[in-house]
């Protein structure tokens, strides 16, 4: 774990923050013509990396960001996986993707108020998204996301990197969620269900106490409206248009769900 910390404490600080569910700026470029579309990187099936502890490690990692309940339940206090907000195991352009992101820390978090690490980032999300605590940056748990996500990240570059990172743009809009119900009824409750639940292993829960707390990221009805554009429903992505797409968030943002306990968090 020292020599991981090590690593991105190297890192030239950034003054750039993320968006989507790890970062707290607005929301990236809307819409790219055909020629600049970040495409999603190919990457190696994790089965093919090779054998030994290193390999282990990255397998063992892609295993926490697929099944984060499962694989880090200590850490967890919901139903959602790292995969649920950071599509396609990460690598999805503008769906808040990892690739690369290590190497653009440390930098500055307004949450801590404070230049942080990139292990510490991914602590935040396990207490806001995943309503749980932070799994300390020496755990056997945050040695093997680490491990992936810096697998994940190699050979990608820093214009990679920040051409996908995050969420599209979308216009500043007043969602109304009386409309945001009827659309979620009809595009998003087949696999959301209509109280939100979600099926689990399959469709994350999305209000209620298996979902993430009023301190997440997508809680910020721009940033979740900015997530539904681009990747739902997944049967059509990107067929919700950006004031749809505010509706459902708002419909969304006014249902129940956890309060952020701010004694699990250093930020």
């Amino acid at each position: 774990m020292k020599s991981h910390i090590a690593l991105l404490s190297m890192a030239l600080a950034l003054g750039a923050v993320l968006t989507g569910s790890l970062g707290n700026a607005a929301p990236q470029t809307a819409k790219q013509s055909p020629a600049t579309e970040p495409v999603a990187p190919q990457r190696p099936d994790v089965a093919g990396v090779g054998a030994g502890k290193q390999g282990d490690l990255i397998r063992q990692g892609k295993q926490i960001f697929d099944q984060t309940p499962i694989h880090a339940k200590a850490y967890v206090g919901n139903r959602l996986s790292c995969n649920d907000c950071h599509l396609q195991g990460g690598t999805e352009p503008k769906a808040a993707p990892l690739t690369g992101v290590p190497g653009l820390f440390p930098l500055y978090s307004e949450r801590a108020g404070r230049v942080i690490n990139f292990g510490e980032r991914v602590q935040e999300c396990f207490v806001r998204s995943e309503n749980g605590t932070a799994p300390p940056l020496d755990s056997p748990e945050m040695n093997a996301l680490l491990a992936y996500i810096e697998w994940i990240s190699q050979g990608v570059s820093k214009q990679e990197t920040l051409a996908g990172r995050g969420l599209v743009q979308v216009p500043l809009l007043t969602g109304n969620a009386d409309r945001g119900v009827v659309i979620y009824k009809q595009r998003c409750a087949a696999c959301h269900q209509d109280n939100g639940a979600g099926v689990p292993g399959a469709f994350p829960p999305l209000w209620g106490s298996d979902s993430y707390n009023d301190g997440a990221g997508m809680h910020k009805i721009p940033k979740m409206a900015a997530f539904l554009v681009k990747a739902m429903p997944p049967t059509q992505p990107g067929s919700l248009s950006p004031q749809e797409a505010y509706d459902v968030a708002a419909y969304i943002h006014g249902k129940p769900r956890a309060k952020f306990n701010p004694a699990n968090s250093k930020y």
